[in-house]
C-alpha cells in the first residue's frame, strides 16, 4: 500500500512538473515530536526556495504577474521586493488571511470550494 501511494505521488509530482510556466518545489520533511510525543513531519524549506524563486524571477524581469498562495506573512519580503520591480501580485487565499499579506496584493481572490469546482470542469 505504501509503495502503492508513493508512486501515485510521484505521478503527480511529475505531472504537475509538465504544465506548461510551472515550477513544482520540493522541500524536506523533518521528524519532529509534538507537544504530545507523538512523531510528526514538517515541511521544510519550501517558503524560502519560492521566496527566492520570485524575487529572482522579478529581478529579471521575466514575471509580471505571480500568484500567491499563501494565509500568512512568510511571503511579505518577497512580495514587497517583486511588486518594486514591477510584478502585480495575486493572491490566492483561504478564509482569513493575514492582514498585511492582504493589504500589499494587487488582486485577490478566496479559494473554496465553489473555486475549486470551477478549476475541475
Amino acid at each position: 500500500m505504501k509503495k502503492e501511494q508513493d508512486l501515485r505521488g510521484r505521478k503527480v509530482f511529475e505531472s504537475i512538473n509538465r504544465l506548461p510556466r510551472f515550477e513544482l518545489r520540493l522541500g524536506r520533511l523533518e521528524k519532529r515530536s509534538n507537544a504530545r510525543g507523538r512523531i510528526v513531519f514538517e515541511q521544510k524549506r519550501i517558503d524560502v526556495l519560492m521566496a527566492v524563486d520570485l524575487v529572482r524571477l522579478a529581478a529579471r524581469g521575466q514575471v509580471s504577474d505571480v500568484v500567491i498562495i499563501a494565509g500568512d506573512s512568510d511571503f511579505i519580503p518577497a512580495i514587497e521586493v517583486s511588486k518594486a520591480e514591477g510584478v502585480l501580485i495575486w493572491l490566492l487565499h483561504g478564509a482569513n488571511p493575514h492582514d498585511d499579506l492582504w493589504t500589499l496584493s494587487d488582486e485577490r481572490i478566496q479559494f473554496n470550494s465553489e473555486l475549486l469546482q470551477k478549476c475541475r470542469y
